[in-house]
């Protein structure tokens, strides 16, 4: 089993090395959030919050903005090797889905997390610093858990579709409101109601929360509290994924 789930988290991350403009064009997005947003919005933040500093609060956000985007989106492999035929190939091999469904889901979480820590490097050229080695473990622990919840739920929805369009349509669909409403861009203080009870059930609020907390300890829920929702979520969120990709048909 283990020697499945490798290689084919190994053949994601050939797949990942190899394109050097996914890598590069990946920046592009978290680098004008961090710019636009940190020197934008850095000012009145300052002042509204007696001189904190909105990169400490930003960045974590951001580098869980790029978990997010490169994870979900990792259930576009499925569809591509439904149309190119890998997936048949797959499937009829003598291995269980549950292990395939591991291998991919271990294998996008991966490249999440590599770009994520691509991002927090850049967070430093824009003056965010981590305070500790234990803290950057313990963000990397909240950045592990956003990769395999969001990997678990990208290849969830993929497993149920054959339009490569119409899994774009709905992901794009999801992750903007996901990624708004979890606090990684502002505080979620003084909300309105309504979309304060929005974001609590937002997943990636906790993992925001969880990482900003290690990182720059600026927790609101508690990072017990957010490391157990995202880790009760996370194995969720694979049985489900495991339970639909065995009934996947290529």
């Amino acid at each position: 089993m283990i020697e499945v789930i490798y290689i084919l988290w190994l053949r994601q991350l050939k797949h990942y090395w190899r394109s050097k403009a996914r890598l590069i064009g990946s920046l592009g997005q978290p680098l004008l959030f961090m710019v636009a947003f940190g020197f934008g919005f850095g000012p009145m933040y300052t002042r509204a919050s007696g001189g904190a500093n909105y990169m400490d609060f930003l960045a974590p956000g951001i580098v869980a903005m790029s978990i997010l985007f490169t994870a979900i989106f990792s259930g576009l492999e499925v569809i591509w090797d439904r149309q190119f035929g890998f997936l048949k190939e797959t499937l009829v091999a003598p291995i269980s889905r549950t292990e395939i469904m591991l291998g991919k889901t271990f294998g996008g979480a991966t490249i999440a997390i590599i770009q994520g820590l691509v991002v927090l490097c850049l967070t430093y050229l824009l003056g965010f610093r981590i305070s500790s080695l234990s803290s950057l473990a313990l963000g990397m622990t909240f950045m592990f858990l956003i990769a395999i919840f969001f990997t678990g739920l990208g290849l969830a929805i993929a497993s149920m579709m054959k339009d490569m369009q119409g899994f774009q349509l709905i992901m794009n669909f999801l992750i903007m409101p996901i990624f708004f409403l979890s606090g990684a861009l502002f505080p979620l203080e003084n909300l309105p109601s309504a979309i304060y009870f929005i974001s609590r059930i937002d997943p990636l609020t906790y993992g925001v929360d969880g990482m900003r907390g290690a990182l720059a300890g600026m927790s609101v829920f508690g990072i017990h509290n957010d490391f157990a929702i995202m880790f009760i979520l996370s194995v969720l969120v694979c049985i489900i994924g495991a339970f639909l990709f065995s009934r996947v048909e290529a």
